[in-house]
């Protein structure tokens, strides 16, 4: 296997057309891929909030005997993500983006690629890898057992009527896992949060008190992502219902597979999406790299 048999592109058209069919082959496994891609297609380069990219996204595969065994993305000014690979594959692809010029902030996937890339991207750049604190868990859907007894309350798509109360929610879910982003009416368009289908869980008298959100299905896949209850109404069992809801509609809805990640050092969100028939999956992992050694040398 040599450096260059990774072929390289700029067209998220073109990418998916030769590794289309393999992503879609092992969609959990793959959703990172899946994700981007699908925004990219949908929203162009400002997906995610992307402000005026200065270079364009970088995507990969790896083609043996005209089958595709692995790929990869990078988006303008972020680093990499990446299917599974083994370590010699890590390896060439390292080989590869360091021969091209390319300077990495971090990589992000399972954890036995994230660990393989991070040490082959210091034997061919001198960078220095650093596991970030925060790792998670990726979880896929067994059988899908909604919590029992349930809190009192339904479950209830959100409308147009609920933005602003979706908008404070999504706020301040981002404060509580450090996400640096702004929403308000103004950009909300914008941001990752806008193109997901959400579902509230409402006490009896209507008043919404947790919330799910659902990333649109591709090949499959539905990924919960956003899950959200005000701090005082925690404990009383409204994530769970809500997780379970939303799951449910995604099903009902024709995904064949429903996914979602985890912080891995929360104990209680973990334990409720186990007791909901979510089975782990792999740990997934963020190396950041730092340069100032390398440079100095």
């Amino acid at each position: 296997m040599r450096p260059d048999d990774w072929q390289l592109t700029e067209d998220v058209d073109e990418f998916l057309a030769r590794a289309g069919e393999f992503l879609r082959s092992r969609a959990v496994p793959h959703i990172m891929l899946l994700t981007v891609t699908a925004r990219l297609r949908a929203h162009g380069s400002a997906a995610d909030g992307a402000q005026a990219p200065v270079s364009a996204p970088v995507f990969g595969r790896l083609e043996r005997a005209g089958e595709v065994r692995a790929s990869f993305y990078r988006l303008p000014a972020r680093g990499l993500g990446a299917t599974p690979l083994t370590p010699e594959q890590a390896d060439t692809l390292a080989a590869r983006l360091a021969a091209l010029g390319h300077s990495l902030p971090y990589v992000s996937a399972d954890q036995g690629t994230a660990t393989a890339f991070a040490e082959a991207w210091q034997r061919h750049t001198g960078a220095t890898p650093k596991i970030r604190d925060t790792r998670l868990h990726l979880y896929r859907l067994g059988t899908l057992t909604p919590p029992q007894p349930s809190p009192e309350g339904r479950g209830r798509v959100v409308g147009e009527q609920d933005r602003e109360q979706l908008m404070d929610w999504c706020r301040e879910f981002a404060a509580d896992v450090g996400e640096d982003v702004s929403i308000d009416a103004d950009s909300w368009a914008g941001t990752r949060f806008a193109d997901k289908r959400y579902t509230f869980w409402e006490t009896p008298d209507g008043t919404p008190v947790s919330m799910a959100g659902v990333n649109p299905t591709i090949a499959g896949l539905a990924q919960v992502d956003i899950v959200y209850t005000p701090a005082h109404l925690r404990g009383r069992g409204y994530a769970a219902a809500a997780s379970a809801e939303v799951s449910r509609a995604a099903l009902a809805a024709g995904a064949t597979e429903v996914a979602l990640f985890a912080d891995a050092s929360n104990p209680t969100s973990n334990a409720l999406y186990q007791r909901l028939g979510y089975d782990l999956v792999t740990d997934w992992a963020v190396y950041d790299f730092s340069y100032d050694a390398a440079e100095a040398g």
